[in-house]
């Protein structure tokens, strides 16, 4: 009856009144989103979102295929539907919120700003907010770096940022191969795209960014040598430095190698510190710019500030975005200084002077960058990874549990398949659907990613309650239990 329609499509009010009349109901007690000073109620329901969105959204938006609900307060580490129902929420705009949904410290200080009559958009121009963040952050920079930096304020996506540092490595050595591992995800631009390993997002986009040449990345699970532990990350540290070093290889002086200390969509595999040492040292030997992409691994996800720190080396190009905006838009590229070759106007963006980001973004770094908050997200971390292999040993679905911090995945394969020649099952995008749709049921929300789509990941605030990392984990464990029964053996 509420969602009877009129002939403009629209819910007819003279229903809806005529019906909290008769049954004498308060509207704004019975209609939590209904405002009792007004004779109008603007209560809906998530499938009458959720079917607009369907008819007037690109067939390419994804996740509320997966989360079919419509949002309506978020605080936290916790979101709330049309409906009123309320959901943990481990997937955090996809490592976006740091500090989860509305954090007080950010909201005033974005409230402070919109009402000090600051300027809001300000191109590249420089304000005082503006000052203030990139000192900031100039002052969470390896030191080699901090003394030689310069920052590039990009449109605020980490597509864009992967896309101007292509270009700025370019620009600065003349050259145009580029070195990107299986694996990897740079963004959906045609230069950050062409930098990626998922070949369903590329296949049928034609004439992607030429001479990218993909090297093998370390993955012990499913080793691209069929080795496996520290003889296949010795593999592929042989076969990176051996390659670039010889003149047969067929591929020509790169202008930059790009590389995620952690993958993420690749499904949160971290990059063995060997190899990224290995990386570094090979690059500077050859003078090739070293990209690390920090986007969604780094601004203290890992444990670390940087998750690139871990194997104590500094890279020649930072990319940063999701977090660094303090849940604004915001995208920059730190580099050394000695790449700084370009004309005046070469990489531009109208929404590069996000004040808002900068003011937020200020923020999280002051926050996250604090010795004991790190330790807490260490911490954190442990816990989960700690129980997640507590259930591994009780379940055939999970494959392999790895991560840092609180960045962490969870393989899911078919034990009912062959083990390959390493003794690894098959990865099972279907169990880990089947996975995430019953925790969406117990309202708990978490995304996937990897081959397959067979990896799920752990995105929560990075200050989330012990109590509600427990309660998500708790949810967790029940979920996959139950699944194991259908899939396992």
């Amino acid at each position: 009856m509420l969602e009877k329609k009129g002939t403009n499509g629209r819910t007819s009010m003279q229903s809806v009144r005529s019906f909290v009349r008769s049954h004498k109901i308060s509207q704004a007690s019975t209609f939590p989103y209904c405002d009792a000073s007004v004779d109008v109620c603007t209560h809906r329901t998530n499938q009458y979102y959720i079917t607009r969105q369907d008819s007037t959204e690109s067939n390419a938006r994804s996740y509320p295929r997966k989360f079919p609900f419509a949002l309506a307060k978020a605080r936290g580490s916790w979101i709330e539907d049309v409906e009123g129902n309320k959901y943990l929420d481990f997937l955090c705009g996809a490592g976006t919120l740091a500090l989860g949904h509305n954090d007080p410290e950010i909201n005033q200080a974005m409230v402070d700003l919109i009402t000090s009559n600051a300027p809001l958009h300000t191109l590249d121009l420089t304000t005082p907010v503006k000052d203030e963040f990139v000192h900031t952050l100039l002052d969470l920079l390896p030191l080699e770096l901090k003394n030689n930096a310069k920052i590039q304020f990009c449109s605020p996506s980490g597509t864009d940022a992967t896309d101007a540092a292509l270009k700025l490595c370019k620009t600065a050595t003349g050259r145009s191969s580029i070195i990107a591992f299986g694996g990897g995800y740079h963004g959906m631009g045609h230069g950050a795209l062409a930098c990626t390993g998922n070949l369903a997002a590329k296949e049928k986009v034609n004439a992607l960014m030429p001479d990218v040449h993909f090297f093998p990345f370390p993955y012990s699970y499913r080793c691209p040598f069929a080795i496996g532990g520290d003889d296949g990350i010795d593999a592929a540290c042989a076969y990176f430095e051996r390659t670039l070093k010889d003149p047969e290889s067929g591929i020509t002086k790169p202008a930059a190698v790009i590389i995620e200390s952690i993958q993420g969509e690749g499904g949160v595999i971290p990059a063995p510190i060997k190899f990224l040492q290995t990386i570094r040292r090979v690059t500077k030997e050859l003078d090739i710019p070293l990209i690390v992409d920090e986007i969604q691994c780094g601004i203290g996800r890992s444990g670390k500030f940087f998750a690139f720190e871990y194997a104590d080396i500094v890279p020649d190009v930072i990319l940063l975005s999701k977090a660094i905006g303090g849940t604004q838009p915001m995208a920059v590229v730190v580099y050394n200084k000695k790449l700084d070759k370009w004309m005046q106007g070469a990489h531009t963006g109208t929404f590069r002077g996000n004040q808002l980001a900068m003011k937020a973004g200020t923020v999280v770094m002051n926050r996250v960058s604090n010795a004991d908050f790190l330790a807490e997200v260490i911490k954190k971390g442990n816990y989960i990874e700690k129980r997640l292999i507590e259930l591994k040993s009780k379940v055939s679905i999970i494959g392999d549990v790895r991560g840092k911090g609180l960045m962490l995945g969870i393989e899911f394969v078919n034990p009912k398949e062959t083990i390959d020649s390493i003794g690894s099952f098959p990865a099972s995008g279907e169990v880990a659907a089947e996975v995430q749709y019953k925790c969406f049921e117990k309202k708990l929300v978490v995304e996937k990613g990897g081959r397959n789509g067979s990896v799920m990941r752990c995105l929560c605030a990075l200050n989330i309650s012990d109590d509600d990392l427990v309660k998500a984990i708790d949810i967790f464990e029940e979920v996959v239990i139950a699944v194991n029964k259908k899939y396992g053996k």
